[in-house]
């Protein structure tokens, strides 16, 4: 008896890897590729999943959404793979850590006035490489056209 394997035979699914030019976006898909692969947390797995996803799978988080999910998260660092925006309609941003792949100008700046840090990825590794004392957040996939 042998195995009925269709022409082509059996495929192998493979992880999707970013088709990015972008050299900062390969370096950290390198670098949470060695801390998944090292270290037994799920939270680099999910990171570097995330990383080589497309665009439309990274969607923007606004400001006032993140100080939303924040609250009563106090010394926690908010980890976005995607763009953090700016929201207008929220008057007074609290003192928050972001850690994302971009952040908006006006985001940028409102959070360092509030007196709030804005993180990067590679930083984010060398404070908390097994993702300790953060919340993973994602943007609106459905929302976007």
């Amino acid at each position: 008896m042998g195995i009925d394997i269709e022409a082509g035979g059996r495929i192998k699914s493979k992880a999707r890897v970013t088709s990015s030019a972008n050299p900062y976006i390969r370096l950290l898909c390198k670098l949470y590729k060695f801390l998944a692969r090292r270290t037994d947390s799920k939270f680099n797995k999910v990171i570097l999943k995330r990383l080589n996803m497309t665009r439309k799978n990274k969607p923007p988080l606004s400001l006032q959404k993140l100080a939303k999910l924040m609250a009563g998260k106090d010394g926690k660092i908010a980890v976005v793979v995607g763009p953090v925006t700016d929201d207008k309609r929220l008057y007074e941003v609290p003192k928050l850590s972001i850690c994302a792949l971009r952040f908006t100008e006006t985001a940028r700046a409102s959070i360092a006035k509030a007196g709030g840090e804005c993180l990067t990825f590679d930083k984010l590794a060398m404070r908390s490489p097994l993702g300790k004392g953060t919340v993973l957040l994602r943007g609106p996939v459905k929302a976007r056209q």
